[in-house]
């Protein structure tokens, strides 16, 4: 026997609201768990620190407009007006598609930037530069003058390169950026020499000669495969606009190294801290520091992320029942059901949103 008619309206609701309850608090536990051990990370060591892209900017704007227009649409509803409820519930359904629209352009420029998502096979989960980092074995002259660097700025005659120098460097750099080269290394033949006038490549304080389109340590000794795979990695790196960091731009500008809360300098390729280099010994753990720090903020993301496509999947159906005329002044319950968990999901990333604004 069927008694699920005889069930009050007040009692379906209260069923409904405690499911919904329900999952709003799985969810709330599961985000505190990664942002408190997001704060507990941060105190331990080195971490990076930075700007959030503009593109999470635009979808914090959207979700909450959404919020606005679902708020709206069942206001409008409930005094009859379906045709300006089922307008409203389109733009709401909008403004989420756009949300994970700009998700996806911050993630891009986080990307532009040299922020990694870690799983990514091309990415680097370090903070600073250790395979294929400039100047260690391989450095480029300019008119027979090095280009030297420290942190992200290369320098020529004790002069920061502009940027059409650099652009310049960089240019003649990406004729040997292979990304081939290193990703099937058993696979390639021997890389093509580029000439130039102004740029020579030296391997360990020696120049490297070019015979027969080839790189040369001597008169008879070829570059090794695996010198090779070092020069297109050095760059790549310069290429990507990398000197000691992963990321681009200029420390204390564009982003902040903290050592257990602590703000530090870099130059003379070192930390330093309160006017004291770090030790050598903190100097060698910070090359081996990965970047915790860009590893929780796609993790923690990139999972609101999927909770808000999982909610649009829903609220397409429930799109699709507004539009059938399914809800009336009196059967409300499920679109109000859908607003709430929509409007939790909205202030879970307002609330993630300032988190990595102020803390990260």
């Amino acid at each position: 026997m069927d008694y699920s008619n005889q069930v009050s309206p007040e009692v379906k609701e209260k069923m409904k609201k405690n499911l919904v309850f329900v999952g709003i608090f799985a969810i709330v536990m599961f985000f505190a768990g990664l942002t408190s051990a997001y704060y507990v990370s941060m105190g331990g060591g080195f971490w990076l620190k930075y700007p959030m892209p503009s593109g999470f900017y635009l979808s914090t704007a959207v979700i909450l407009l959404s919020s606005i227009t679902f708020i709206l649409a069942i206001q409008q509803v409930k005094k009859g007006a379906i045709g300006a409820m089922k307008i409203l519930m389109v733009l709401t359904f909008m403004l989420g598609v756009l949300f994970v629209v700009f998700q996806f352009k911050g993630y891009r420029q986080l990307i532009n930037a040299g922020v990694y998502n870690p799983s990514m096979y091309w990415s680097y989960p370090e903070i600073l530069v250790n395979d294929g980092r400039y100047g260690d074995t391989l450095l480029v002259y300019k008119d027979q003058q090095p280009i030297t660097v420290d942190g992200n700025d290369f320098y020529w005659n004790n002069k920061k390169l502009t940027d059409r120098e650099f652009k310049d460097f960089q240019r003649f750099m990406k004729n040997y950026a292979i990304p081939e080269q290193v990703i099937f290394a058993q696979q390639q033949k021997p890389i093509k020499a580029y000439p130039s006038d102004q740029y020579t490549l030296y391997y360990n304080n020696l120049p490297l000669i070019i015979k027969n389109e080839m790189l040369y340590k001597n008169d008879s000794t070829p570059l090794t495969h695996v010198d090779e795979i070092r020069l297109c990695k050095v760059a790549l790196n310069v290429t990507l606009g990398r000197g000691h960091f992963m990321i681009k731009g200029t420390i204390g500008k564009d982003f902040d190294v903290y050592l257990k809360g602590n703000k530090l300098d870099y130059k003379d390729g070192g930390f330093w801290s309160k006017g004291q280099r770090l030790s050598e010994t903190a100097q060698l753990r910070a090359k081996e520091t990965s970047d915790n720090s860009s590893a929780f903020l796609y993790v923690i993301t990139f999972a609101h992320l999927l909770h808000i496509i999982g909610a649009l999947i829903y609220l397409m159906f429930t799109l699709k029942n507004a539009l059938s005329n399914r809800y009336t002044k009196e059967n409300t319950l499920s679109l109000r059901m859908a607003g709430m968990f929509w409007h939790f999901l909205g202030v879970l990333w307002l609330y993630l949103f300032l988190f990595f604004n102020f803390i990260h």
